[in-house]
């Protein structure tokens, strides 16, 4: 995938040298997606584990809402509304927990449930956008570095971080075991429910983070705008599954995948199929992403 991205970088820029090929576009393709980066990373921890999490744009979206409605409408201090809002994403992540590995229904079921309701709420706080987020969190989140705003530095930071977590730490390594054999994990002693149990912690807290982000990105709050990531971040997690360690989620792998994604639709949009391209690349992206992803898993247990 590494190599197709590189010959799709040079396509376009020799297609469209005096708009794909500027420093403005790469800033641009930069900032936008580290949001997306963040909420796939989130994805990574029960997909690690064999769980999914339906619930992470609705998640993302609450947190957005929380922060517009307390730090605007309200005029709460942006440090006691950014605390509650990750508060949320940390009792979303619980109830999907209980629900999972308590009463041991399908994650899949419960955290469609549960992200749903979640988009209903978020409309129920407030039904329309909120502008005027606190400067604080605007310059924090979008103050230049090297012509960068700071926004993709974080979650090349997170990324880093997970990288971490998941190569070098014995949480890391039990998450894999869990998610390969959860029985065998449970015989070989791993506590299985509590790892599960913090997937979904990780999952709600980090999807609630990027919906501060996206508040500080946006300087305002949507109640609508969060469902649009929600397949591209299955789409980066499968396909970066793909890279680096074949066959295993990881952060690493899903940044790329996340580059790779949007330098294939900027491209294309610079090209004129703007529109309709996104909702098509992501779609297919997300078929072949899963099954490169399930031909790696069968190739590394053989």
């Amino acid at each position: 995938m590494i190599g197709v991205w590189i010959v799709m970088i040079i396509g376009f820029s020799i297609a469209r040298p005096d708009t794909f090929a500027t420093w403005g576009n790469v800033t641009t393709i930069a900032s936008s997606q580290a949001v997306l980066v963040i909420v796939t990373l989130a994805l990574l921890f029960p997909l690690a584990a064999s769980e999914f999490d339906l619930s992470i744009s609705g998640t993302l979206g609450l947190a957005l809402v929380l922060v517009g409605w307390l730090n605007v409408v309200h005029e709460w201090a942006i440090l006691p509304t950014i605390a509650v809002a990750l508060a949320a994403g940390l009792i979303v992540g619980a109830v999907n927990a209980f629900f999972v590995v308590v009463i041991d229904v399908e994650s899949i079921v419960v955290t469609l449930g549960t992200g749903t309701f979640l988009g209903g709420l978020a409309l129920a706080i407030n039904q329309t956008s909120i502008g005027g987020v606190s400067e604080d969190l605007v310059n924090a989140v979008q103050h230049p570095l090297l012509g960068i705003p700071a926004l993709f530095y974080y979650g090349l930071a997170l990324t880093l971080i997970c990288w971490y977590v998941f190569s070098c730490t014995p949480f890391g390594r039990y998450l894999y075991f869990v998610g390969a054999n959860r029985n065998v994990a449970r015989l070989a002693g791993v506590r299985v429910a509590r790892m599960r149990i913090l997937v979904f912690l990780l999952s709600g807290f980090l999807s609630a983070l990027a919906g501060v982000v996206l508040a500080g990105s946006l300087g305002a709050a949507d109640p609508t705008i969060s469902n649009s990531y929600l397949l591209p971040a299955f789409a980066a997690a499968f396909l970066g599954s793909s890279v680096i360690v074949p066959g295993r989620f990881n952060p690493i792998g899903s940044l790329i995948a996340v580059y790779f994604l949007v330098t294939g639709i900027t491209g294309l949009e610079l090209l004129g199929l703007s529109g309709w391209i996104e909702q098509i690349f992501y779609g297919t992206s997300l078929v072949l992403a899963v099954a490169i992803s399930r031909l790696a898993s069968r190739r590394r247990a053989s």
